[in-house]
């Protein structure tokens, strides 16, 4: 029965323009003038799995929506933790998890709860803004270490050793990476983990994108290998899998449970100041337990937008772009267009009236220049239109 319902998931006909520009904001429908096409915010044009919906509904209509504990609800513990041993093959218990308001916030935690001022942090660069903004606002530095922009290059171990001085606390790694997609492999999360046994460094895991991987690319995560796992601490959440940003839904999660103490301690939701809201929790133990069948047909989808996304761009004059092994966004080379990221996008927005997010400092780092990224998660149709007018306005 879920198989029969899943096959129209991602028709055109179930993206809710009406819904979308009242309600998609951060870069989206309802922050673009009428007539623009958002390829931007990596966000879902889609509407959530009916169960996440429907246990909303059924948790609320009782009224009661009372406090949770502060290190989440213990039905939501428990399905991640299953859910990372079943999927990841971490091997974890409830009380190796936490739950937080987002995965972005669940950063500024970890940032908070291992760096003091003066500190220093390795950072990816190009990766999302998130990381370096959340070291400095602990009065730390954030350390730049290039990526590849290629998603199948290698990342330059040696120069990452050379970066490491005894100032240096934490490594941030992004896997999948955004912006370029690239997915890591279990050889280079080893070298990685040895240089953080070496140094004795902790590792914080950002793995937002980690179900998002298109095959033959195998997902690891660094936290199921056995030298890695006591100092890591992975960031996850259901934004980009399950369409809840809204929710703000997200966990933190560590073999080693000292660690997850610490971010109690940092997150300050012992103190009811923040913490992960109730309806959060429940939709995303729906969404672990429930939707699997949504999130199967959704890659799917994006297996075939990625082809059409990157056809589409190599075939505008100046532009180049490889097939991300994880994450739904594309990152397109444009620097023999003659123009900068920032100057191209304007010119997107102007005259074809599509939205992008140009590769500049402020979203992804120095590297990201001379790239734009575009998301492809929304429909053939939307897909299309924002390409058949990007092409007219290339060809003028």
């Amino acid at each position: 029965m879920k198989l029969a319902v899943s096959q129209a998931l991602f028709d055109h006909a179930n993206v809710r323009m009406d819904l979308l520009r009242q309600r998609a904001f951060n870069l989206r429908w309802a922050s673009v003038e009428d007539g623009v096409i958002p390829l931007t915010a990596a966000d879902p044009d889609y509407p959530c799995a009916p169960e996440i919906a429907d246990a909303i509904a059924r948790y609320a209509a009782d009224r009661y929506l009372s406090y949770a504990p502060a290190e989440g609800l213990l039905f939501f513990r428990e399905a991640m933790a299953e859910y990372y041993f079943t999927r990841k093959g971490v091997t974890l218990k409830a009380s190796g998890v936490m739950a937080c308001d987002s995965a972005a916030y669940g950063i500024m935690v970890v940032c908070k709860a291992l760096l003091t001022p003066g500190d220093e942090a390795i950072v990816f660069n190009p990766v999302d803004f998130l990381f370096k903004h959340c070291v400095e606002s602990c009065q730390a530095t954030p350390v730049s270490w290039d990526m590849p922009l290629s998603p199948s290059g290698t990342p330059d171990f040696d120069q990452l050793k050379s970066l490491i001085t005894d100032k240096t606390r934490l490594i941030c790694l992004c896997n999948p990476l955004n912006p370029t997609g690239k997915v890591f492999t279990e050889h280079e999360l080893k070298q990685l983990a040895a240089i953080a046994e070496e140094y004795n460094l902790i590792i914080l895991s950002d793995e937002i994108w980690s179900d998002i991987v298109f095959e033959p690319t195998r997902y690891v995560s660094i936290a199921s290998l056995p030298e890695a796992a006591m100092r890591t601490v992975v960031v996850t959440g259901f934004s980009k899998s399950y369409g809840l940003a809204g929710l703000r839904a997200g966990a933190i999660l560590s073999v080693n449970e000292k660690l997850i103490e610490k971010m109690l301690d940092a997150s300050d939701q012992r103190s009811t100041v923040s913490g992960c809201n109730v309806l959060a929790q429940v939709a995303a133990t729906a969404a672990l337990n429930d939707a699997q069948y949504w999130l199967s047909e959704f890659i799917q989808h994006l297996h075939d937008m990625r082809s059409f996304t990157i056809q589409a761009l190599n075939a505008l004059p100046g532009i180049t772009c490889e097939m991300p092994q994880g994450c739904y966004v594309a990152f397109a080379d444009i620097s023999n267009t003659g123009l900068s990221s920032e100057a191209l996008c304007e010119k997107w927005l102007k005259e074809a009236k599509v939205s992008v997010v140009p590769g500049s400092p402020r979203w992804f780092g120095s590297r990201a220049q001379g790239n734009i990224r575009i998301s492809f998660a929304t429909s053939g149709v939307i897909l299309y239109e924002a390409f058949e007018r990007i092409k007219l306005c290339m060809n003028k």
